[in-house]
This record gives C-alpha cells, structure tokens and sequence, in this order.
C-alpha cells in the first residue's frame, strides 16, 4: 500500500513539471546566486571544451540543478513513509549524485582528449611562430584563435583576456599550460612569454629557439601517430591471426567428427 501511494505521489511529481505547474525553471532563476555556490571552477571551461560555443555553460549548469532537484523531490516522495534522518541524507546524496554526474561527464571528455591535444598543440604553436613573425605575441595569439582547434579556444581567450587586461606576467602562460597539461606544454609556453619581452635582436633569437621546440614536437607527434598506426595494424594483424587459425582448428575438428560418425 505504502509503496502505491509513493508511486503515485511520484507520478503526481512528474505531471505537475510536465505541465508546468511546478515552474522548476522560475525556482532555478530566483535562487541562481545560492545555486551558482555549487558551480564547479573549471566547469564552464570544461563545457566549451566539449561543445565550443554553441551551447551556454550556465543553461546547461541550471539543467543540472533541475535534475538534481527533481530526484530529490522523488526520492523523498518514496521514502515519505519512513523518512528519517538516514534515509534523508540517502535522497540528498541521490540527488547530489545526478546534479554531478553533468561535471563529470565533460570532465571525462576532456581527460579522454588530452591524447588529441597532445598531438594538435605542435601543429597550433607552427601556425602561431608564422604570426610571431610579424606581429608581436599577444596580437598574434588574438589572431591566431579563430583558426585555432575547438578545443584550444576557451584557454586562448582567457589568456589574451588576461594580457589585454594588463598582466604582463606569466601567469596567462602558465594557466594555459595548466589548462592543458600535456607534453612540454609548461616549457612552451615559457618560451612564448619569453618571445614578448626583450628587443628584437632577443626576439629574433628567441624566435628560432621557439621554432627549434615545434619542430622537435611535431616530430614526436609524428612519431606518435606512426607508432599509433604501426600497433593498430599490428592489433589487427594478430587478430586476423587468431580469427583464422582458429576457424581452421574448428574445420578440422569437425571434419574428423564426421569421418568418426561415418
């Protein structure tokens, strides 16, 4: 009986959302500044790492506050006939649980890609030595964000908004090379902050030094890749292998079963 009424007391939930009779999206907006205490540092950057400017971080954040509140109005529609203290804390971690899972998906799909900003980065910092050359670095890298791989984006323009801003440190440097803590990010980002202080004679020097650096990471990368490609056909290779001798192994045990039925 008890739990036919919190079946119902759940669909009851469902139907006033559906409806709008419950306005999930009014409470959301009117409480934002309480919720947005919930919001993870990283997480905007993370959202625009995955799906670029298109989708907007803070609607997708409310989304999460949303499904996370729904469970929690479920959860303790069922347990409302035994609600205790333990059983509470059970509906808040449920609900806790839905509300996070949104962050570790896109931070999920950032680890993953780590591999593919590994190889990118040489291929972006060639393209950026090429505006180096005529412009100074902080116009260069402005320039250098629309033709720039998706994933690079978000941390491009935090770090020119950062210098623009004034910082002339290197801090926007370091926190690009922290966003995307891959191979020798740290030492190349260095090198470029490098390349916005001196006089040209210094600038020209450090100029090859940094192109030297590309040249040796995109070597790498192409070594990657050919290593990559090289195991992938040797995977295939063996699984090719298997797949036939074993094919032949069952024709020849079967072929002797038939001559022993025979």
């Amino acid at each position: 009986m008890m739990w036919e009424i919190a079946v119902i007391g759940v669909l009851v939930v469902i139907i006033c959302l559906s409806r709008g009779m419950i306005d999930g999206n009014k409470f959301v907006q009117d409480n934002s500044a309480l919720f947005k205490l919930l919001k993870e540092s990283d997480y905007d950057f993370l959202v625009k790492a995955k799906y670029g400017d298109e989708v907007d971080s803070d609607v997708l954040f409310e989304k999460r506050i949303q499904n996370g509140l729904l469970v929690l109005v479920i959860l303790v529609v069922v347990f409302i006939s035994s609600l205790n203290f333990i059983n509470l804390l059970a509906c808040f971690a449920g609900a806790y649980f839905v509300f996070k899972s949104g962050y570790s998906n896109v931070k999920s799909y950032y680890k993953k890609h780590l591999h593919e900003i590994d190889l990118l980065l040489p291929y972006y910092l060639k393209s950026l030595e090429i505006l180096i050359q005529h412009y100074t670095v902080p116009v260069a890298i402005g320039k250098s964000i629309g033709d720039a791989p998706d994933i690079f984006r978000p941390g491009l323009r935090r770090m020119i908004d950062r210098i623009n801003a004034g910082d002339a440190t290197v801090d926007p440097y370091m926190e690009f090379a922290n966003t995307y803590p891959v191979r020798d990010s740290m030492r190349m980002m260095r090198l470029l902050y490098r390349l916005g202080i001196g006089s040209q004679e210094k600038k020209q020097e450090r100029l090859m030094m940094f192109s030297r650096s590309i040249s040796a990471l995109q070597n790498k990368a192409r070594e990657t890749k050919y290593k990559e490609r090289l195991n992938h056909m040797e995977s295939r290779t063996m699984l090719m292998l298997i797949v036939t001798g074993v094919s032949v192994m069952g024709l020849i045990l079967i072929t002797m079963m038939m001559m022993f039925s025979v």
